[in-house]
C-alpha cells in the first residue's frame, strides 16, 4: 500500500492537480535558486528563505525551516543542491507533524459525542464559507449521517439564501429566519429541531463579518451560550474557514478570529486557483490549531481532510 495508501487514487490526483500552481510555483524557484550550484551554500539558503517567504509559508515559519536546514548543512559539511528538495521535503513534514495532530481519512463524527455532532462555522464573506459547509453536509450525508443546517449568517440576506440553496442541493433540511434575524436564535431553534428529528450532524453558518472584534466575540458567545441549553457540549468544533489564495491575509484573519473565538479547526478553501498554497504550512505551524480540511477543486468531494504527509508527498512529488 505505502506510505500514503490510505488516500484513493481520486483523491490524490485531485490534490495534486489542486496544488499544481503552488508546486509548479515554488519547485520552479528552487530550481532557478541552485542552477549552477553543487552544494547548499549561504547563497542558496538566502535564496531559499525568499521562495519559501514569497511563497507564503510565513516569515516565522520560513526562518525554523531555514535554521533546521543549516543545523543539518553544519553537520554534514557537504551537502549537495540534490539533497536539498528532499531535505526541504523532510523539514516541512516534521514541522507539520510537530503539531500533534492526528491525520484522519474522511468526514467523521468523533467518538463519545452525545445528541448531534454540533459544528459551528466562522469566516468573512468570500472565503467560500457556505461552499465549505455544502461540501461537508454533502459527505456527511454520503456516509449514512442525517445532517441539519442552520442559517445563523444573518447579516446578509444572500449569506441564508446561499446557504437555502446549498440545502436543497444536497437534500438536508435547513433552519432559518431571514436575513436581519437573531443569530443565537436560529441557533437554538436548529438545535432543537436537529433533536427532535435525531440528527447526526448539526452544521451552523455564522459570523461573515469581521468589522468590530468585540461585537464578534460577543455575539459569537451569545450564540454558543443558547447551543448549551439544547446539547451542553455543543459546539463540538468551531471551523474556521480560510481564503488560501489570499496568502499572508489568511493568516491575519486566523490571528483575528482566534481572538474573538476559540477555534479548534481550520479549512483552507481555494488552493486550486492560486500558487500560495504555501500559506497551509504557515498557518498549520503558527496558530497551533489544526488545519482540518483544505479546498482543492469546485467539486463536492474536492473539500478533502487535510493529510500532512500526503500534503507534502504531493507539493514535492
Amino acid at each position: 500500500m505505502g506510505l500514503f495508501g490510505l488516500f484513493s487514487k481520486e483523491k490524490k490526483e485531485s490534490l495534486d492537480k489542486g496544488l499544481e500552481k503552488t508546486k509548479e510555483n515554488f519547485l520552479g524557484k528552487l530550481k532557478r535558486a541552485v542552477v549552477g550550484k553543487s552544494t547548499v551554500d549561504d547563497e542558496v539558503l538566502d535564496e531559499l528563505e525568499e521562495i519559501l517567504i514569497t511563497s507564503d509559508v510565513g516569515v516565522e515559519t520560513t526562518l525554523k525551516i531555514i535554521e533546521r536546514i543549516e543545523k543539518r548543512v553544519s553537520k554534514d559539511k557537504y551537502m549537495s543542491t540534490d539533497e536539498l528538495n528532499t531535505i526541504l521535503r523532510d523539514e516541512i513534514a516534521a514541522l507539520l507533524a510537530e503539531n500533534n495532530t492526528t491525520d484522519i481519512d474522511e468526514v467523521s463524527i468523533p467518538e463519545g459525542i452525545e445528541g448531534p455532532y454540533v459544528i459551528m462555522v466562522v469566516g468573512v464573506n468570500g472565503v467560500g464559507k457556505t461552499t465549505t459547509i455544502g461540501k461537508l453536509a454533502h459527505q456527511f450525508t454520503k456516509k449514512g449521517h442525517k445532517v441539519m443546517l442552520g442559517a445563523a449568517d444573518t447579516f446578509r440576506a444572500a449569506a441564508v439564501d446561499q446557504l437555502i440553496i446549498w440545502s436543497e442541493r444536497v437534500g438536508v433540511p435547513i433552519v432559518e429566519q431571514g436575513m436581519g434575524a437573531d443569530p443565537a436564535s436560529v441557533a437554538f431553534d436548529t438545535l432543537q429541531s436537529a433533536k427532535s428529528k435525531d440528527c447526526d450532524v448539526v452544521i451552523i453558518d455564522t459570523a461573515g463579518r469581521l468589522h468590530n472584534k468585540v461585537n464578534l466575540m460577543n455575539e459569537l458567545s451569545k450564540i454558543k451560550n443558547v447551543m448549551k441549553k439544547q446539547v451542553p457540549d455543543a459546539p463540538h468544533e468551531i471551523l474556521l474557514v480560510l481564503d488560501g489564495s489570499t496568502g499572508q491575509n489568511a493568516y491575519e484573519q486566523a490571528k483575528q478570529f482566534s481572538l474573538a473565538t476559540e477555534i479548534n479547526a481550520l479549512a483552507v478553501t481555494k488552493l486550486d486557483g492560486t500558487a500560495k498554497g504555501g500559506v497551509v504550512i504557515g498557518i498549520s505551524d503558527q496558530m497551533k490549531i489544526p488545519v482540518k480540511y483544505i479546498g482543492v477543486g469546485e467539486q463536492m468531494e474536492d473539500l478533502q481532510v487535510f493529510n500532512k504527509a500526503e500534503f507534502v508527498d504531493s507539493l514535492f512529488g
